[in-house]
């Protein structure tokens, strides 16, 4: 699977790395799975609903509301990114994330 870039940011879901400019960023493994459900669907809403259900099993018994709050803020610390002005992630209230920016792979556009 190639990489998917976007910004000055590069992810790979093979080798489960985010690089800005070409280093590495420090990623926890939840975050890092937002992102990915995230950069595959650019532009889509993801609700808060199936981000869960793709995260957590049915038969982990977690707070997914807290749980993916948290996994939302760290991936914005990780893209330098905000809730205020974001140039990643937005949040819709009630509904959920869509990625906002723009995304390609090493063949162009997705």
């Amino acid at each position: 699977m190639t990489p998917i870039c976007f910004g000055a940011f590069e992810v790979d879901a093979q080798s489960g790395e985010l690089r800005r400019d070409g280093k590495k960023v420090k990623i926890q493994e939840q975050p890092f799975q937002v992102l990915i459900l995230l950069v595959e669907r650019p532009g889509e809403v993801l609700t808060r609903e199936e981000l869960a259900r793709r995260l957590w099993s049915e038969q982990t018994n977690v707070d997914f509301e807290r749980g993916l709050n948290k996994a939302i803020t760290r991936l914005r610390e990780a893209l330098r990114d905000s809730a205020e002005n974001p140039r990643y992630v937005e949040t819709l209230p009630r509904r959920g994330y869509p990625f906002i920016a723009h995304v390609t792979n090493g063949a162009g556009s997705l």
